[in-house]
């Protein structure tokens, strides 16, 4: 009778961690549906509740590049200052920013090019954010986003100081 128990005990087992798998895909699936389509009382549900802010979907991407993708600069707002991590990069090795330049989403370029992310961060084509940018033709976005940078930190350094 025991051995009889074992093999429906694994099976049993199975399913409810299959069924488990199978409802946080849900969730998953859900989580970026809200980020894809802007949906900011969703999103911030979901990070209340504990839900990894960087999860990825099956395609690579985080929230934060889904929302930047798609031009919600309101989600990147709320998904930055949740700590999502800007400098994470998909499959192909791009990071948000890179999909916020091609699609030419100046505003949420703006917000994820304050992340400190490291200058040699490169795609697995081999392109700098810099060369990217040149790429898609997105060079003097990317200057001038470099250059407001720059003065942001020049004014603090001297308020610092006064």
């Amino acid at each position: 009778m025991g051995l009889l128990m074992l093999p429906f005990g694994t099976s049993f087992a199975a399913s409810e961690e299959v069924d488990s798998t199978q409802e946080y895909q849900s969730l998953i699936t859900l989580f970026f549906a809200a980020a894809r389509t802007g949906n900011n009382e969703v999103v911030s549900e979901f990070l209340s509740a504990g839900f990894p802010i960087n999860q990825r979907n099956s395609e690579s991407y985080t929230a934060l590049m889904v929302a930047a993708y798609q031009g919600n600069a309101e989600t990147v707002d709320l998904l930055l200052n949740s700590g999502a991590n800007a400098c994470l990069q998909d499959k192909r090795g791009n990071t948000a920013l890179m999909g916020a330049l091609l699609k030419r989403e100046i505003q949420i370029a703006r917000a994820l090019y304050q992340a400190e992310c490291a200058d040699d961060i490169r795609n697995k084509a081999g392109l700098s954010v810099k060369e990217f940018a040149e790429l898609y033709g997105q060079s003097e976005t990317l200057r001038t986003l470099h250059q407001e940078k720059l003065a942001a930190q020049s004014h603090t350094e001297s308020q610092s100081v006064n």
